[in-house]
């Protein structure tokens, strides 16, 4: 037979299988960089998204409001209240017909005097930009345009 096989093996020295404490202590500061790298970035994109987020419900409720006038042939008005965060959409009777609710972190502004536009039977509306920002951060603002003939288009850029 093989002598090789019938000897004992050598004893295996008491070998530690843990982590030392230099060992966990740089890898907890990789972890604090990559971190704090990380971490604006994730706020702006979170920013970002409110914005978008509050443009789409917008631009959702204009063309709820101008389809609303046509198909009941009255005029349709929507209005921002920017203090309970809602659009609000109603007829001329002022009866209610719509209500949409946005982010409390994000702001609705127009350069004109009043956030109001009007949508009529026969496909006008009083022109006016509407832009979107972030309360929080200082991200991409989105405009809002309606114009003369009721067309409704999105861009980004705009002051806040």
């Amino acid at each position: 037979m093989n002598a090789s096989l019938n000897t004992p093996l050598p004893k295996l020295k008491n070998v530690s299988s843990g982590f030392t404490l230099i060992e966990l202590m740089v890898t907890i500061a990789v972890l604090a960089i990559i971190v704090s790298i990380a971490a604006p970035n994730i706020s702006t994109q979170l920013a970002n998204q409110r914005v978008k987020s509050t443009t789409a419900t917008l631009v959702n409720a204009l063309k709820e409001a101008k389809a609303e006038s046509i198909i009941r042939r009255q005029s349709m008005e929507l209005s921002v209240d920017t203090d309970t965060h809602t659009l609000v959409i109603e007829n001329d009777n002022s009866d209610e017909i719509a209500s949409y609710s946005y982010s409390a972190d994000s702001n609705i502004t127009t350069d004109e005097a009043t956030t109001i536009v009007i949508f009529r039977p026969s496909k006008r509306s009083n022109e006016i930009t509407y832009t979107v920002c972030d309360d929080k951060n200082s991200s991409a603002a989105m405009q809002i345009v309606v114009n003369a003939v009721a067309n409704i288009s999105t861009a980004v850029g705009g002051t806040c």
